[in-house]
């Protein structure tokens, strides 16, 4: 068992005075919002310049964070991609889904497993009611980006378009042929990042003046690590910042950059961006093979804060204060209500959700009560780090058990 004090760390960013707006965000007589919601696979903490990065370069996504609310406590619902985007999706934690890890729950050696993990779900069951048959039911066109990894297909959750999405968690390979991948490419050597965004471009223009909700959740930047190579001169010559320094990674998460740069510019030339709310995040803490996290304890799949904290904004005109930021603890868990109060949507009957809804936080009218945020892991995760990894454990990244946070503290109990 492990009980620490996680500390309020700001990544060096100043506190911000909020301003009170009165918003009657479910008057039928008001025009909902688009929805963007962004996922980004394996993003550690500090793998963007808003963050405090000096090596990646992200110059859209720092300019989009500062234009709303940055937060440096926020959290992935699990430490691993498969249970963090379900939680998200269902807006409830994982003993609710079953989805505990990616494919078995056996993982490393049977000697080295002193108990019976659980039994593990691979996808998400047919009754699961997720965020976008919400929006759905209410006038929203749905389109899914990207990854998906929570069943075979997504257009069978509520999604009316599907970009590249299935059950597989990574590419075989970001140049063609992609394998895993449903989409076929232009040419023999085209960026899948690049592909995915070009073919979200293509929904934004074809929904006119409907209203849209589009989770983009990109394949990057997940391994295989496979360069950019028009980037690859520039992060070579890059000095190394606090153990960042791996220059193929480097320019996935700038052109990662530069796709949503390409995003974002759409939506301004089709006068969209003054009325969208965007959502910014990672499915869970960066891979320590490639980047580092300096200020927090060990990467993905650990359920130390490397593990599970990571960078989240939010943006919205005109609603949230520009260049503001928070250190309230927030979780994915919580996105689910706040997609509905801001479509203006009342609580599904029945749907648990294990999530507060940060719309009173975000506007600056209100802010959260302390709360006990959960974690919970009753399966194996191997090491890819061997005596290396810092969670002081050379076999596991993490073993069964569960976590709480609550205030400035934190439990960790393992069995």
């Amino acid at each position: 068992m492990n009980i620490y004090k996680t500390g309020i760390a700001t990544a060096g960013l100043a506190a911000a005075t909020f301003a009170l707006t009165d918003c009657k965000f479910s008057d039928e007589n008001s025009k909902r919002p688009n929805i963007i919601l962004i996922n980004i696979d394996d993003m550690g903490w500090r793998d963007v310049g808003f963050m405090g990065s000096e090596y990646y370069e992200t110059p859209n996504l720092d300019a989009l964070a500062a234009g709303g609310m940055i937060f440096t406590n926020a959290y992935a619902s699990a430490s691993n991609c498969a249970p963090s985007r379900a939680s998200m999706l269902t807006g409830q934690w994982t003993p609710r889904h079953g989805i505990y890890t990616v494919a078995s729950s056996e993982r490393g050696r049977s000697k080295n497993r002193k108990l019976i993990p659980t039994e593990n779900t691979l996808f998400l069951s047919e009754d699961q009611y997720i965020i976008p048959m919400a929006l759905k039911e209410v006038g929203y066109v749905t389109c899914h980006a990207g990854k998906w990894h929570v069943s075979k297909d997504p257009t069978d959750f509520g999604f009316d378009i599907n970009i590249g999405g299935a059950e597989a968690g990574n590419p075989g390979s970001y140049y063609p042929p992609y394998t895993n991948v449903p989409l076929e490419s232009p040419t023999d050597d085209y960026y899948l990042t690049n592909l995915i965004m070009d073919k979200t471009i293509d929904f934004i223009n074809s929904v006119n003046d409907k209203n849209f909700f589009l989770y983009y959740a990109p394949y990057a930047v997940h391994t295989p690590i496979q360069v950019v190579s028009d980037l690859l001169s520039k992060y070579e010559d890059k000095p190394v910042w606090k153990g960042q320094g791996h220059a193929a990674y480097a320019t996935m998460v700038e052109n990662l950059d530069t796709q949503i740069g390409r995003l974002i510019s759409i939506l301004k030339e089709t006068g969209k961006m003054d009325n969208t709310f965007i959502l910014f995040i990672s499915d869970n803490g960066g891979h320590l093979s490639f980047t580092s996290i300096p200020g927090l304890r060990s990467g993905k799949g650990s359920y130390y804060e490397g593990g599970i904290r990571v960078p989240m904004f939010a943006w919205w005109k005109g609603h949230i204060p520009e260049n503001s930021n928070s250190d309230v603890p927030v979780t994915m868990l919580d996105f689910f209500p706040t997609l509905l109060e801001v479509a203006g949507i009342e609580k599904p009957a029945g749907k648990n959700l294990d999530g507060q809804s940060l719309l009173t936080l975000l506007t600056g009218s209100g802010t959260l009560e302390d709360r006990p945020l959960f974690w919970h892991f009753p399966v194996y995760l191997e090491t890819y780090l061997g005596e290396k990894d810092p969670t002081q454990d050379p076999l596991f990244r993490t073993r069964p058990g569960s976590v709480v946070r609550l205030g400035d503290w934190k439990l960790i109990q393992l069995s």
